[in-house]
């Protein structure tokens, strides 16, 4: 098939800025072989000659557009300005957020080209891409959004659990975002996206929608099983520390979870590892055994290095991108539901993946029994690691997307 890929939210290579780099970059990686693929992207920061060359191992063709000169409006915290863009809004039925990124430029040109008939499907990496494809393309051919994470329901999730930024106007936000997303899901013959609970948020939108779940994966060969355990009582938490989620997990975990550890634990540590943290998370860096190191060489040597990982979230939906690599380097996992979302890790019939915790007491418990056991630290390693091989694999996971596009 001759396939028009959107992807101007990022250009996903290489693919080790966010998650949606990664998942963009590494399914196209699986796909490109099988269609001639033209990559939609714009001229990023990260579009160097050398780059598009590699990536033009798996696409046939880049065709790239300036990125709009526009500032974020989410930046400008006048309240005011703030009120204009709730009632822009409410007026045009899209996000400031995502209309503030809108290339005219990129909607005439991927428009002319379906209409002449140079592709069999329009594909949008991300929802965010939607603006460029007009309802009246799926009449001509395939429409696909790969919508990563719905943001209806991420919204919802971060007031259910506690952790918006600012309640009140995510509540005002609310019932438009639904409008929104309803409409937009409405422009695509198929959806995709990671999770059971994603595809719960959008059919309360839409039930009719044709919704295929192809989950988040690792590479394996960037994310090696770790030769040894390293014993010790070191935590570790990984993830963007300028992302609403994360910042709630990691404030959550180091002020109310980490002293009751150090009180039973005295020599434990915690590691709070990623890029860009903001000042409410490198003021953790003053407790006692709290560690904020900001952007690092290797995710990966931190994890190995480390006696278990912590994923403490209490917001956000989605396969957690952070869960899946410490399983595949080999780390115990004491994570959240949140956390641990998408993955059958303590059900009946299948082995004893990582440790569930919601609460305090909970955590304190888990983390002390991995502290203490090694065997149950090497079980939960060895059967974590194996379900990411069979499970969440990038290979697999591609042949799914596949099966999506050629349905």
């Amino acid at each position: 098939m001759r396939l028009l890929v959107l992807s101007l939210n990022t250009f996903p290579y290489p693919p080790s800025h966010g998650a949606a780099e990664v998942r963009t970059f590494n399914l196209l990686r699986q796909i490109g072989p099988l269609h001639d693929i033209t990559l939609v992207a714009h001229k990023t920061q990260n579009a160097t000659a050398e780059n598009i060359h590699t990536l033009k191992t798996w696409v046939k063709d880049i065709k790239l557009f300036p990125v709009p000169d526009k500032k974020d409006p989410g930046q400008d915290r006048n309240p005011l300005k703030q009120a204009l863009r709730l009632a822009q809004f409410f007026i045009t039925g899209t996000p400031p957020s995502v209309t503030f990124r809108f290339s005219p430029e990129v909607y005439t040109w991927v428009t002319q080209q379906v209409e002449g008939g140079d592709y069999d499907a329009v594909v949008c990496e991300h929802g965010v891409n939607e603006m460029y494809v007009h309802p009246k393309l799926r009449e001509r051919v395939k429409t696909v959004a790969d919508i990563h994470s719905s943001v209806y329901g991420w919204v919802l999730d971060h007031l259910e659990a506690g952790a918006s930024e600012n309640t009140l106007r995510d509540r005002l936000y609310l019932p438009l975002l639904a409008r929104y997303e309803k409409r937009y899901c409405a422009k695509f013959t198929h959806l995709v996206v990671t999770t059971p609970n994603d595809r719960k948020h959008i059919q309360s939108l839409i039930p009719d929608a044709n919704i295929n779940i192809v989950s988040t994966g690792v590479d394996l060969e960037t994310s090696p099983y770790r030769s040894h355990d390293p014993g010790g009582q070191s935590l570790i938490f990984i993830g963007a520390m300028d992302s609403s989620h994360n910042i709630d997990a990691a404030c959550y975990f180091a002020q109310t979870i980490f002293p009751l550890v150090r009180q039973r634990y005295p020599e434990a540590t915690l590691s709070l590892v990623g890029t860009r943290p903001v000042p409410a998370v490198k003021e953790l860096d003053s407790i006692p055994g709290v560690t904020v190191t900001g952007r690092v060489p290797s995710i990966t040597e931190c994890l190995q290095q480390s006696t278990v990982s912590v994923v403490p979230l209490r917001a956000g939906i989605g396969i957690k991108t952070k869960t899946l690599e410490s399983m595949a380097v080999g780390v115990p996992v004491v994570g959240s539901d949140r956390g641990l979302e998408g993955m059958a890790v303590d059900v009946e019939g299948v082995p004893l993946r990582a440790l569930r915790a919601n609460q305090p007491e909970d955590y304190v418990k888990a983390i002390g029994q991995l502290f203490e056991d090694a065997a149950l630290r090497q079980t939960l390693s060895a059967n974590a690691r194996q379900m990411i091989e069979a499970e969440f694999n990038w290979e697999s996971l591609g042949q799914k997307y596949a099966q999506v596009l050629s349905s």
